[in-house]
């Protein structure tokens, strides 16, 4: 009996095709990449070239993405109200308040008299008083015209910050006469730094933004070794770093 042998198969072979080229969707990807750095690039190099108020409102925004943060930038710019003005900052103040007096004729020719400092506790601007009496009728808490002036314009610009600050009053070292009742340079200190907290709150500072008012009748003397000279009757109001 003969064995029959069963049938060979055929081989069959599959091929797959790949599509490539401009069918594949690899290049979408890479494309796409290329696109992200280069916008990245741009803001970078936008970055580089801005001013330093956007700068800080930028690196605010990412400090605090609820945007609390990019309220911290610099009060400088003159956009909007309620700013805060940081240590960095107060000599740019300090140039903004200088352009704002040179504005009027009037206050420029005080420039002399109007003395800016930045300091360990904030910008110091000192009103300093001369023989006739320039920003305070002589011996009284009553300003002059000129004062107002100064007070009005200094209020306008401070009151769009957030910064709080000082108003401090000083004398000379020369006594009331007699007839006065016993008021004294302790009372006039005092009373003209009200005054002055008084009539820029009514120009523009908040009613909370004023901290402390402070009457130092001639125990700081900006002139010791000229007790009863005229400058060292002042107003000096300080703006307060943030925070402190």
């Amino acid at each position: 009996m003969s064995v029959q042998k069963p049938e060979t198969q055929p081989t069959i072979i599959v091929k797959k095709v790949v599509h490539g080229g401009h069918h594949g969707g690899a290049w979408k990807v890479a494309y796409a990449d290329f696109v992200t750095a280069m916008m990245a690039l741009f803001i970078v190099l936008w970055l580089m070239g801005a001013s330093e108020p956007v700068k800080k409102a930028v690196a605010g925004y990412f400090l605090d993405p609820s945007g609390k943060g990019a309220q911290q930038g610099s009060a400088v710019g003159g956009v909007g109200d309620n700013l805060s003005v940081k240590k960095d900052d107060l000599s740019k103040l300090k140039e903004k308040l200088e352009s704002a007096m040179k504005q009027s004729p009037e206050l420029e020719n005080l420039k002399n008299q109007v003395q800016m400092t930045v300091t360990g506790e904030g910008l110091r601007i000192e009103l300093l008083e001369s023989e006739v009496g320039t920003f305070f009728e002589k011996g009284s808490p009553n300003p002059t015209t000129t004062g107002k002036h100064m007070l009005d314009m200094l209020a306008g610009e401070l009151g769009k910050m957030k910064n709080r600050m000082l108003v401090e009053g000083h004398t000379d070292s020369q006594p009331f006469a007699a007839s006065k009742g016993g008021y004294s340079n302790w009372e006039l200190s005092a009373d003209r730094a009200n005054s002055a907290r008084r009539i820029m709150q009514e120009s523009g500072l908040r009613l909370d933004q004023v901290a402390e008012v402070r009457g130092y009748a001639d125990q700081h003397l900006r002139k010791p070794d000229d007790p009863n000279n005229a400058s060292n009757r002042r107003i000096s109001i300080v703006v307060k770093y943030i925070g402190t």
